[in-house]
């Protein structure tokens, strides 16, 4: 009944359904059954495996190979400039890892281009809004992910923690570009390198003793942990925004999706887990993230440092009160309280009773109050933040660490 109360509280949205019920009904100490179908997938079939035993079949020894052959500081040198879809591969890689590059760049066949003008409608209506939701609530959400939060703790991406951040901004940013998918755009190349990524995590994070004495399992990232991911980004974004009342026309909804159908493609995860609509995505998501939300000694001082973003700038606003009372209001109060997060009476009573007419004026549901000044400020915070990451993101370069994190040797 612990996970059970967990998901009530949260208040990212959504319902708990027969699936989650099923997978938390199982004895304690036992893995849950994994009984979401193949059939919900944007493929229609697949095997059905248990995701948790699936990792990525080409990427990972190739990756692993490239660490064997001393050539990951000389591939990181040829792809720092390799940003755009289109770009021509640089010359001198090396021929197994330009084969693959090039084979999966390819957009699959499933692919919709007639949705990428409504997905860029989308975008362009509610990036204020996206900004803050993928760099803050779903940074803050992957917090209480424990086997996310040991992977990013002990990695290399712990040891920099708003560099880690503006990454994930990055790819939420280049995901809602006019052109994320075109030959100009940047999220192919974007997903590809971070695919790599994962891969150098999977490869290092083993030969960790601090990660390896920490982690429930041999290996990181499985298939069913980016889904968990891939869920904290798009999944959790509508169901905040259906929280909060936005109201999204089916069209931009469904290209919303689809970009990250992609997105979730070009990551590496296997078609035969990427749901086909939001239905399904819910229903998967009521398995795979919903039940596992929990607290970990790692998952809290990672909270801790992401509270500090702010910190140094000049706009008061982005403190550590406003974004811990942010974190309450999206996630809920037992998440807040799992990562020791005071309440804050001030800026968590503004947000219960201002953030609700604030998005409706936004929308054009309610005229411009005779005393906006509440209003002003959450829309001088949402740009604020944004710039915040955004600032940040072209001189960010997505590049294979070559060892996990340093301040824990």
């Amino acid at each position: 009944m612990d996970q059970l109360n967990r998901r009530t509280v949260l208040k990212a949205g959504g319902t708990l359904g027969a699936v989650g019920a099923l997978a938390m009904a199982a004895p304690a100490g036992a893995r849950p059954l994994w009984t979401w179908s193949p059939k919900g997938s944007v493929i229609g079939t697949g095997t059905g495996a248990d995701p948790r035993t699936v990792w990525d079949t080409e990427a990972d020894p190739l990756v692993a190979s490239l660490f064997a052959r001393g050539e990951v500081p000389k591939v990181n040198a040829l792809l720092r400039n390799w940003n755009k879809n289109g770009q021509p591969l640089p010359d001198g890689l090396p021929a197994d890892l330009h084969d693959f590059l090039e084979r999966h760049r390819q957009l699959p066949a499933w692919a919709d281009p007639g949705k990428f003008a409504a997905a860029a409608r989308f975008n362009q209506k509610r990036g204020l809004y996206l900004g803050v939701l993928y760099g803050f609530a779903s940074g803050m959400m992957s917090t209480v992910i424990p086997k996310e939060a040991l992977a990013v703790y002990y990695s290399k991406g712990g040891a920099n923690m708003k560099r880690r951040i503006s990454r994930t901004a990055k790819l939420g940013y280049d995901v809602g570009t006019t052109n994320a998918f075109q030959p100009d755009g940047e999220m192919i190349v974007t997903s590809l390198k971070t695919r790599l990524v994962h891969a150098a995590v999977r490869h290092l994070l083993p030969q960790s003793p601090h990660w390896t004495n920490a982690a429930p399992e041999d290996t990181p990232i499985s298939q069913h942990d980016m889904m968990v991911t891939w869920h904290s980004l798009p999944t959790t974004v509508m169901r905040t925004l259906k929280e909060w009342k936005v109201p999204i026309p089916a069209a931009e909804s469904e290209g919303f999706l689809h970009t990250w159908q992609l997105s979730a493609h070009m990551l590496g995860i296997e078609d035969q887990y990427i749901p086909s609509t939001w239905s399904e995505a819910e229903s998967q998501a009521t398995q795979v993230l919903d039940p596992i939300l929990a607290p970990t000694p790692e998952g809290i001082k990672l909270a801790d440092t992401l509270l500090d973003l702010g910190a140094g700038l000049d706009f008061t606003l982005l403190s550590r009160p406003i974004l811990g009372a942010l974190t309450r209001f999206m996630l809920g109060d037992e998440v807040a309280d799992w990562l020791h997060i005071p309440r804050e009476l001030l800026w968590g009573g503004l947000l219960d009773t201002a953030w609700g007419p604030f998005i409706a004026v936004r929308e054009g549901l309610l005229p411009v109050p005779l005393a906006p000044e509440a209003y002003w400020m959450f829309d001088e915070f949402l740009r604020q933040f944004v710039l915040l990451y955004m600032s940040e993101l072209r001189p960010i370069k997505i590049e294979i660490p070559e060892f996990n994190n340093p301040n824990l040797r």
